[in-house]
C-alpha cells in the first residue's frame, strides 16, 4: 500500500459516507485563504466524530484545539437543540476564522470559542458546573497528558475522551525518542493506561493525512 492508495480509498469512503456540504467545504476554503495549516481531521474522521458524540448521547462537549472549526463544525452538528460545546483556541487569528465558519453553519449559538493558552482555559473551566460529556483533544502534542489529567478534573463517569495523532507516524514506538511531540503523546498513552479511572484503547489509521492514529478512554469513576 501507498499514499495514493490510502488517498483513493479515504475519497471513496469520503465521498458515500461523509460527503462534505457547503458550510464544510466553506469551512477548509476559508481556513486555507487565511493561511491556517492543513491539519484538520479528514471528513470520514469528523463524521466519526460526529457518530461517536451521537452514540454517546453528549449534551456537553469539550474540543481541545479549534484550529479554522472544521472539526468543531461535526461535533456540533451531533448536539441536541440545548446542547453546548465550548472549543479552545490558542491562536486568535485562528478563533476568528472559526468564528466565521461556525456562524455560516449556524451552529454559533451552540458554540463558544474561548481564546488562549489551553491549560490556562482549561483552569477556568474547572469552575463549570456541568461536567462535559465527551471532550476531543487535537492541540499541541507537548501537553497531551496535562490536557488528558484536565479532561478528567471535567468530566463525570462514563465520558469520553479522544485524544488524537497518537501515532506520529510510527514514531510513538521510539521509546528513545527526543521529539517532545512523541514525548508528549507517550506520557499520555501511559497516562490513559495507568489511571485507575481510564479506560482506554488506540487505533492505528492511514489516509489522506498519512499514517497516525488516535486514542479513546472511558472515564469509570
Amino acid at each position: 500500500m501507498n499514499q495514493q492508495q490510502w488517498d483513493s480509498v479515504d475519497d471513496y469512503f469520503t465521498g458515500l459516507l461523509a460527503p462534505a456540504d457547503e458550510a464544510l467545504t466553506a469551512a477548509l476554503r476559508d481556513s486555507d485563504a487565511a493561511g491556517l495549516p492543513r491539519i484538520n481531521v479528514a471528513p470520514n474522521q469528523g463524521k466519526l466524530l460526529h457518530l461517536l458524540a451521537q452514540v454517546h448521547g453528549a449534551r456537553r462537549i469539550l474540543e481541545i484545539g479549534t484550529l479554522g472549526g472544521y472539526s468543531t463544525i461535526w461535533l456540533a452538528r451531533a448536539l441536541p437543540a440545548d446542547g453546548r460545546l465550548v472549543t479552545l483556541e490558542h491562536r486568535p487569528e485562528h478563533a476568528t476564522v472559526a468564528r466565521g465558519n461556525l456562524a455560516r453553519a449556524g451552529l454559533d449559538k451552540l458554540v463558544e470559542v474561548r481564546v488562549g493558552p489551553a491549560l490556562d482555559s482549561l483552569a477556568a473551566l474547572a469552575a463549570r458546573p456541568e461536567p462535559f460529556d465527551l471532550v476531543f483533544i487535537d492541540a499541541d502534542k507537548v501537553n497531551n497528558a496535562r490536557y488528558v489529567e484536565h479532561s478528567l478534573r471535567l468530566t463525570r463517569p462514563g465520558s469520553l475522551i479522544i485524544l488524537d495523532n497518537v501515532v506520529r507516524g510510527g514514531a510513538v514506538t521510539d521509546s528513545s525518542s527526543t521529539d517532545p511531540n512523541v514525548l508528549g503523546t507517550r506520557e499520555a498513552l501511559r497516562l490513559i493506561a495507568e489511571h485507575p479511572k481510564l479506560s482506554g484503547t488506540a487505533v492505528q489509521t492511514v489516509g489522506v493525512k498519512g499514517y497516525d492514529g488516535f486514542a479513546l478512554a472511558r472515564v469509570l469513576a
